[in-house]
């Protein structure tokens, strides 16, 4: 079967609240639902399940990556063409260092940024991204439910006892 979604549309975060605690009642779990508010709200306002941040494992990934490269870089680069000066040696580790950290922190933040868009599904494959209502920027909270078709009847009718100002199907949205 495939999967629907159905968005339903409060005027209050009270009845938002009570919505997603029907939708908890009638056997959905945080993955099945999503809140969509324009107004920020703490994280677990609604009683969904706070997803944990991933952020900090792309910003780890590239500074060790751009350790690397400019490990290899500044010392693959002294050994390549040897400069003796004045008796020195030729793979300098105190001019290396600086190098090395400015490079480690290029690359941590490009992967940072990176990892900003992965985290906030910035690129939506398959299309234009769930249903959408304009009055969610006008301060009206919304409940994506996105199940199989088998379980639609009971999202919506979990949506409408929790006081939902509008329910849209994926069907009628178009």
């Amino acid at each position: 079967m495939s999967n629907q979604s159905i968005l339903g549309v409060y005027s209050d975060a009270d009845s938002a609240a009570e919505g997603a605690r029907n939708l908890r009642e009638a056997g959905f779990t945080g993955d099945d639902y999503e809140v969509m508010t324009g107004n920020p709200y703490p994280e677990g306002a609604f009683g969904e399940h706070v997803k944990k941040n991933k952020l900090f494992r792309f910003s780890l990934f590239g500074a060790f990556i751009g350790f690397i490269t400019a490990f290899l870089f500044v010392f693959g680069t002294q050994t390549a063409f040897p400069l003796v000066t004045g008796g020195k040696p030729i793979l300098a580790i105190p001019a290396s260092m600086i190098i090395m950290y400015e490079f480690t922190l290029l690359i941590a933040m490009v992967f940072t940024v990176i990892g900003v868009i992965f985290e906030s599904r910035l690129p939506r494959p398959g299309g234009a991204g769930p249903l959408y209502d304009a009055r969610i920027t006008l301060g009206y909270i919304g409940l994506l439910v996105t199940v199989d078709e088998s379980r639609i009847s009971s999202a919506q009718q979990a949506l409408q006892q929790g006081g939902a100002a509008d329910i849209i199907n994926q069907e009628t949205a178009g």
